[in-house]
């Protein structure tokens, strides 16, 4: 993957919980996060980070995917717990191989990952830009101030909630941003690189990563997401959404 600018960073101040095992890799990590003017909390296994977690409610989690006690998967879905906070960023490490863990961990919302060994500084960039996409979520991509209707699927911006024939879709932020975003766009076909930089101003990474979205976006919103009649692949293009009763506005 190409090393991410450092142009336009995020505030600083932003507190970061780093859950990994390896104390040598959680002491590099730190060390580069406050530099770059971050508050550190750290934890060297899954059980230490969700109490962690849940005591002081970080802006973004670093987190290790191979750890002792509670594996950083398990650790994942947890985080995504309403109590801990569904949108609470969070950024996995692994291991070079582990392509199946990577795309489990996007599958259950993480927001990316970096892959070991690992360069501190593209870490410390990576955190950057998810926590830029973070704070940026008000408004969020695609969406405006009334609610946006397709068919029997309705989204309010600012609330950011979404509900199917009247029952609330439980989305991660990028599963809504994403939903927002083809909404607003009925009938275009966008490549999945177009998608990254467009929902979620991306502008490098994987683009498995809008794969697995995508899958688990049909998952929530489809009636069959073995065979998916809103959001369509286009193949050789990408994805197109293809409401049933067209996309209206209420700004009322």
């Amino acid at each position: 993957m190409n090393e991410p600018s450092a142009t336009t960073g995020p505030p600083a101040g932003a507190r970061i919980l780093v859950i990994d095992d390896d104390p040598t890799v959680a002491e590099v990590v730190a060390g580069y996060l406050a530099r770059a003017g971050h508050h550190v909390d750290r934890a060297a296994d899954g059980p230490q980070g969700l109490a962690l977690a849940r005591a002081h409610r970080p802006d973004l989690v670093v987190l290790d995917l191979m750890l002792p006690g509670i594996d950083g998967l398990e650790v994942l879905r947890r985080l995504r717990d309403r109590d801990t906070g569904a949108e609470l960023p969070v950024v996995m490490l692994t291991a070079r191989g582990d392509e199946a863990d990577r795309i489990l961990g996007l599958e259950l919302g993480a927001d990316d990952y970096v892959t070991k060994p690992f360069s501190p500084r593209e870490l410390v960039l990576r955190v950057q830009s998810v926590l830029r996409r973070s704070r940026a979520a008000a408004p969020a991509p695609g969406t405006s101030a009334g609610p946006v209707r397709s068919g029997d699927i309705t989204l309010h911006g600012p609330a950011r909630r979404a509900h199917r024939a009247g029952k609330e879709l439980s989305l991660t932020a990028r599963e809504f941003d994403l939903l927002a975003f083809l909404l607003r766009h009925p009938g275009t076909v966008f490549s999945r690189q177009e998608l990254m930089a467009r929902v979620w101003g991306w502008d490098f990474g994987d683009l498995s990563t809008v794969t697995v979205h995508v899958r688990r976006l049909r998952e929530k919103i489809e009636d069959d997401p073995a065979a998916p009649r809103m959001i369509c692949t286009v193949w050789g293009v990408g994805y197109r959404y293809d409401p049933a009763q067209g996309v209206e506005e209420d700004r009322s």
